[in-house]
């Protein structure tokens, strides 16, 4: 992984320096990880969801595309904002949907045993969205760690390595913001995480 991880960092600079062919040659690279993360994030969509993983990664690629040049840093940077992409492009097709049913019933998310929001209540992605926005007013980098470790697939070293912080800082940061979500969705407002 060390050569990979170096020949992505350099394909991230050269597209950062106006290098198209550099995110053709990127993309073969890194594809598998990034249909492990859109399996991930699929993972917690009801069993009829229409957009499918492949569909998911090549929606993020042409986001990324489409978008002004980010200030790549690494492989793990870039692995961060394509999980951010994958979050958004999910969050936008559940907000359609819910207004498409005009309020209907929407099938909701059962999310991870590992994040254990909530150990009773299904919770939907619009609903942990908003949470998560809410818990990015109040601590940005607790959001951030959510974000990175349990929707991007980091783990909490990566996570750590993203963030510029240590391993022992996103570990606590990772329990607190649990602990604020599960507050927070069940309905329980706190000040602060």
């Amino acid at each position: 992984m060390g050569s990979s991880t170096s020949q992505v960092t350099q394909l991230l600079r050269a597209w950062n320096e106006g290098d198209e062919s550099a995110l053709e040659k990127l993309m073969p690279i890194v594809y598998d990880e990034l249909h492990r993360m859109a399996r991930q994030y699929m993972a917690y969509e009801s069993p009829g969801h229409t957009l499918q993983t492949t569909a998911l990664v090549n929606e993020a690629y042409v986001r990324l595309v489409d978008s002004a040049h980010a200030n790549w840093q690494n492989r793990i940077h870039f692995l961060a904002v394509c999980g951010r992409v994958m979050r958004r492009i999910l969050v936008d097709w559940a907000r359609s949907r819910r207004a498409m049913k005009r309020g209907g019933e929407i099938r909701p998310l059962q999310l991870d045993e590992a994040l254990a929001v909530t150990e009773t209540q299904d919770v939907d992605l619009v609903a942990l969205d908003e949470a998560l926005k809410a818990l990015a007013a109040v601590d940005p980098r607790r959001s951030q760690v959510v974000e990175l470790h349990f929707f991007g697939g980091l783990n909490l070293e990566e996570t750590a390595e993203v963030l510029e912080v240590s391993s022992d800082t996103v570990l606590r940061d990772w329990k607190l913001a649990k602990s604020w979500l599960r507050c927070e969705l069940s309905g329980e407002k706190l000040d602060g995480p």
